[in-house]
């Protein structure tokens, strides 16, 4: 006798999200204007254009981010150009940065280019 998992309630009806959300990977091919969030982590290679909310974001070496960011945790390794609101912040050594940023933890590996403001977030 096989087990069968349960079958939603409803068809097209979907589970409830964790609380710690998934991992989102924008590739390389994409290109987005707008607004994107989300409850997990989200991996940009492609180029985005507008306001990005999520837990964690990584833009990896070949991603570009154009607008307002808000996450926990930031990890750049592309190109950011905008404003950045942020617990922590780390900048890679192929980083290059344009932007005001607003932190409370900041880390810049050498070689990272880095231009604007920086502003520690009060407790």
């Amino acid at each position: 006798m096989q087990n069968k998992p349960a079958e939603p309630a409803h068809p097209g009806a979907s589970q409830r999200p964790s609380t710690q959300g998934g991992r989102s990977v924008l590739a390389t091919d994409l290109r987005i204007t707008g607004d994107i969030t989300s409850d997990g982590t989200i991996e940009v290679t492609g180029e985005i254009d507008g306001t990005i909310t999520a837990r964690t974001l990584v833009i990896g070496s070949e991603g570009r981010v154009t607008g307002t960011v808000s996450a926990e945790t930031i990890e750049l390794r592309g190109k950011l150009e905008g404003r950045i609101s942020c617990q922590a912040l780390t900048l890679r050594a192929a980083a290059t940065l344009r932007a005001d940023c607003t932190y409370a933890v900041l880390i810049i590996e050498s070689g990272a280019h880095v231009e604007g403001r920086f502003t520690l977030a009060k407790p």
